[in-house]
């Protein structure tokens, strides 16, 4: 069994550099007393070493808990003379390295505790989560812990990663900048003008290859502090810019593909859907306004907007969603008997695919009936729809979802040639060197082809082709810049919107 003085060196080795005289029990707190060693110390005033005793003092500080229970610690410090002859410091009170800092009420472990927990949580979380730990301290005093944490050194990376995020959404913006190949933040800079990124290059050069978004504003700062940096642009938001086109493009030719994609016989929702679409046009063309077609039909100021701006109520057709039933694989057999016999009863059907090992109940295949589902030969898709199936990598669409789409693009020259263009321009995001000769070429073939709005999308490469021919060419890209802005969206919520600009900037630098 262990000696007491042995169990105390092993529960307060943190408390090494003081002579421990005593532990005691006050309930939910526990009370060390120590004192310093008699070892001789610098004078703070001219470094000579002395041992001479002027007198004692007290400090209480509060050290790490120990079984869940707050420790404080009452420590007699020495009051020191110095024994240099016209030192300016006669006494001085000898303070425990390592341990305790000057003016602290806090052990310096204890400290570092609470500061890797308020950088994570900040003020009144971190002050909750303080008190269930047996440290408490208040939400101001987190904070200023916080704030007192050291920020790295700004360094000067080679590959400069720029986005912006809001502060306050169609109010406040900031701009955050970021080590590209290591994903380090560099610093946070309030607005998302040109000026600022300006001022922060110039003040900081060494920047070759700057990533950004399809922000023409930074681009033009960049050009502009430093000319002979490269800018890449970024290919996801490249991608995503195709993806909006295509659709535009998909839902103006519905009225071709829309053939190859029967409607649903009995479908009570497309019904409706072209009921309202009449009866807001009708309303249109006689001259009433949006509001007051909203008031007559009653419906929402932005359902009839949706209306108005459809020249066709075929492209606001929406599948419906289904889960798998019991009764799928039996459609084929319900469909061909339908098809025999339009008024056969739904309790015959019933019992004939009881025998073929149906083991659902009757009212399961009545609705399945009553919703349209054993009729027609694929659900009804919507634009959305067809573009998403048009925009995936043809090697991982099901094999059912590769014929639809062969055959909804067949219906329409213009959504054939819109597929080509489409696969041509997904292997240029591969960065590769020719990439950017081989844009040209697609740029130039998508002019020839009858799509407006692809023509809009090749345009807008155009006015940014540099920062484009650099996305596809070099391996750079601003993925970690859009998680670092992910990162800082979280630290927003968990402050709930009220943290000033410095503090927000702090924790999103902090390592």
């Amino acid at each position: 069994m262990l000696e007491i003085n042995t169990l105390v060196g092993v529960v307060f080795s943190g408390l090494s550099c003081l002579v421990i005289e005593g532990v005691a029990d006050e309930g939910q707190l526990i009370r060390v007393t120590a004192r310093t060693r008699d070892d001789p110390v610098p004078c703070p005033a001219c470094g000579t070493f002395t041992a001479r005793v002027h007198g004692f003092c007290g400090r209480t500080v509060a050290d790490v808990p120990v079984d869940g229970r707050r420790v404080v610690m009452s420590v007699r410090v020495r009051r020191l003379m110095c024994s240099k002859w016209g030192c300016p410091r006669r006494t001085f009170r000898e303070q425990v390295a390592g341990l305790l800092e000057r003016y602290q009420r806090r052990t310096n472990r204890l400290t570092d505790q609470l500061a890797s927990l308020v950088s994570e949580l900040a003020g009144r979380a971190g002050a909750r989560l303080s008190r269930a730990l047996g440290v408490p301290v208040a939400r101001s005093t987190a904070l200023r812990l916080l704030m007192r944490l050291p920020l790295p050194a700004i360094g000067v990376p080679r590959v400069l990663g720029v986005d912006d995020f809001a502060l306050r959404r169609r109010h406040r913006y900031a701009t955050i900048l970021i080590d590209a190949e290591t994903g380090k933040r560099v610093d946070v800079l309030l607005g998302r003008g040109p000026d600022a990124l300006e001022a922060w290059l110039r003040a900081h050069p060494g920047v070759e290859i700057v990533c950004r978004d399809g922000s023409l504003t930074y681009g033009e700062a960049i050009r502009r502090a430093l000319p002979d940096a490269v800018q890449v642009g970024d290919r996801w938001h490249i991608w995503r810019n195709l993806c909006d086109k295509v659709l535009s493009e998909v839902r103006s030719h519905s009225s071709c593909w829309a053939t190859v994609n029967p409607p649903r016989p009995g479908g009570v929702r497309e019904q409706s859907t072209r009921e309202r679409w009449q009866q807001v046009h009708d309303l249109l063309d006689k001259g009433v306004g949006l509001l007051e077609c909203a008031r007559r039909l009653n419906l929402g100021l932005n359902t009839v907007k949706r209306y108005a701006r459809t020249k066709e109520p075929d492209t606001l057709r929406r599948a419906p969603r289904y889960r798998p039933t019991l009764v799928d694989p039996y459609r084929d057999h319900l469909r061909n008997r339908r098809a025999e016999d339009p008024a056969v009863p739904v309790q015959r059907l019933y019992r004939e695919i009881k025998e073929l090992g149906f083991t659902g109940s009757l009212n399961l295949l009545y609705r399945y009936i009553t919703q349209g589902r054993a009729g027609g030969d694929r659900p009804v898709i919507t634009p959305r729809r067809l573009a998403s199936l048009l925009l995936t990598r043809p090697d991982r669409l099901r094999d059912s979802d590769s014929k639809l789409l062969g055959e909804l693009t067949a219906a329409c020259p213009e959504l054939t040639e819109l597929t080509r263009l489409v696969h041509a321009f997904a292997e240029l995001l591969i960065p590769a060197a020719g990439n950017d000769a081989k844009l040209t070429a697609w740029i130039t073939a998508v002019r020839t082809a009858d799509l407006p709005y692809l023509h809009g999308f090749s345009n807008g490469l155009e006015l940014d082709r540099a920062a484009v021919n650099a996305a596809l060419t070099m391996p750079h890209h601003n993925g970690r810049t859009e998680g670092v802005n992910t990162r800082t969206k979280r630290i927003m919520r968990q402050m709930h919107g009220r943290a000033g600009f410095a503090l927000l900037r702090h924790r999103i630098l902090l390592p």
